[in-house]
This record gives structure tokens, C-alpha cells and sequence, in this order.
């Protein structure tokens, strides 16, 4: 962009902010979301997906195992009881682990399966703190 430009953009910027064009905008005196923090190998995607609220079902199959994966201890929480527990990592597990042994779209998976008596030992935790 040439000086020329530039001024010509400054100036543009200038008059909107005297016509009061930029006042009461959305966010306005609150921080960047995730300021400060390390950005994440996929993280142009989580800003599109929040940015067009995207769901879970938009993401490919190998990032949208890994949200899950994030999500787990909340999903668990949500159930009454440790065979549910058990059925819902079951599930899950084996969805990973089609997709640890095929082709999946998107990038590869960087985690395996979950440990079943690891997320009831957490599960049950959970429940007697929140008791």
C-alpha cells in the first residue's frame, strides 16, 4: 500500500470515528478472547467455528474426536451411573479407534484411547466433590 493509500485509509478511519461509526461495537473495552495463551496447532479452525458458530458435526471427524476427547469429564458428569460411564468411553473409544486404524479426514489423531477405569476413578471423584 502506497503512502497516498494510506492516508487515504487513515483519514477514512478518521471520518468514521467522528461520525461515531465504531461506538458501542460489540466487545468494546473487553480483552481479546484467549489473550495470553499458547496458540493451539488448529487454531484457525476454533476461531472460524466460534466466529460462524459452527457445531460439532461441521468439524472434521479427527478434530471433532479430539473436541469430544476435551469434552469427556463434562459429558461423563452429566450421567447417573458407572455402567453408563463405562458404555459412554466405550463408545468413544471405539470411534477412536476406527479412526487410529483408517484413513480419517482431517489431521492425524494425536491421542488413543481412553482408559475406561481411569475416567470412572475421575467420574466418581467429580461426584463426591460436588456432593
Amino acid at each position: 500500500m502506497g503512502d497516498r493509500q494510506a492516508r487515504g485509509v487513515d483519514r477514512a478511519i478518521q471520518e468514521a470515528e467522528a461520525r461515531g461509526e465504531f461506538k458501542d461495537l460489540p466487545g468494546a473495552g473487553k480483552p481479546l478472547p484467549g489473550i495470553g495463551q499458547p496458540l493451539r496447532e488448529d487454531w484457525w479452525l476454533h476461531q472460524q467455528a466460534t466466529r460462524e458458530n459452527f457445531g460439532l458435526d461441521a468439524l472434521p471427524p479427527a478434530l471433532r474426536l479430539g473436541k469430544e476427547r476435551e469434552q469427556l469429564p463434562a459429558a461423563l458428569d452429566a450421567l447417573g451411573d458407572e455402567e453408563a460411564v463405562r458404555a459412554a468411553v466405550a463408545e468413544l473409544n471405539g470411534r477412536i479407534r476406527k479412526a487410529l486404524i483408517g484413513p480419517v479426514e482431517g489431521p492425524p489423531l494425536r491421542f488413543g484411547l481412553i482408559d475406561a477405569d481411569e475416567a470412572v476413578a475421575a467420574w466418581r471423584e467429580r461426584r463426591q466433590q460436588q456432593q
